[in-house]
């Protein structure tokens, strides 16, 4: 099977660079499976879990908040608001951003806003339901 070069950026570091098979996005869209030869698009990435594939069906998992992906003729570039790898979650770090967000919606009159902060929340928490913590 064909492989394509897949890069996950977050403001910290790059999280992961190199060839493979498939790339599971948490697409706001909806969840996009990207392989060789997908058509070219960009993408807004919701809170939820990046799996790249390589050609041993070894997975990488990332846990993503937010963010863009583009998919070219060369592969899929993600760059995330923010990426933690799932060996590095715990269930306190899961819970403090939960905190962080409730306490940001709560500081918000707009309804819009709040509505998106309950949204986050909401991935979270599947996220964390999702690595059975």
């Amino acid at each position: 099977m064909a492989t394509m070069h897949f890069e996950l950026v977050s403001p910290e570091r790059i999280l992961f660079s190199g060839d493979v098979q498939a790339v599971l996005l948490p697409a706001t869209e909806g969840d996009m499976t990207v392989m060789s030869g997908h058509a070219p698009a960009i993408t807004t990435l919701k809170a939820g879990f990046v799996v790249a594939t390589d050609h041993k069906n070894h997975g990488e998992r990332v846990l993503v908040r937010g963010g863009f992906a583009e998919i070219n003729a060369s592969g899929v570039i993600v760059l995330a608001e923010r990426a933690t790898p799932v060996e590095e979650l715990t269930p306190e770090k899961i819970d403090r951003e939960i905190t962080e967000l409730q306490t940001r919606r709560d500081a918000s009159d707009d309804h819009a806003t709040r509505r998106g902060y309950d949204d986050m929340i909401g991935q979270l928490n599947e996220a964390r339901a999702a690595l059975n913590f």
